[in-house]
């Protein structure tokens, strides 16, 4: 993923999409998909950026960010896809019930016989993600993010 300063030239507004490479950027401005989100204008163009600088061997990072794109308007096709698809997904999580942290933990346990088979939900990191795939725990990633329960209005 690869990450640029953009701005659109008739407001001046500056702000950042990610893209799976460089030449992503110039494809979805040929086809449209960029917009500046604070206009709507279509004549957006890279903005100057600062180097990136690595950090030194010896220093943590934190994890990287969720891989964003600036898309500006949705194609209706694809909007209507994407509703479809968040119905379906809280239609699912209400027949499911949160575990929050302990998703791992829980997956393992209906897994191996030692809880009750149930669908469940929860958070995990990619590490522990990673563990349950090798262990042949089926698993499967979100595509919107569900907030935890004691957390929603």
């Amino acid at each position: 993923m690869i990450v640029f300063d953009l701005a659109c030239r008739p407001g001046g507004h500056h702000f950042e999409g990610w893209f799976a490479n460089s030449a992503a950027f110039d494809e979805q401005t040929e086809r449209g998909f960029m917009s500046c989100p604070h206009c709507g204008s279509a004549d957006v163009i890279k903005a100057v950026m600062a180097p990136s600088i690595g950090r030194k061997g010896n220093q943590v990072t934190a994890a990287p960010a969720a891989a964003l794109t600036t898309v500006g308007k949705l194609p209706p096709a694809l909007h209507e896809a994407l509703g479809k698809m968040a119905a379906l997904q809280a239609q699912a999580l209400q027949h499911s019930t949160w575990v929050g942290d302990q998703f791992a933990a829980q997956s393992r346990a209906i897994h191996y016989g030692e809880r009750k088979e149930a669908t469940i939900h929860g958070q995990a990191t990619p590490a522990e993600a990673s563990e349950l795939i090798e262990e042949g725990i089926a698993i499967l990633p979100l595509p919107f993010p569900v907030a935890p329960p004691d957390e929603v209005n």
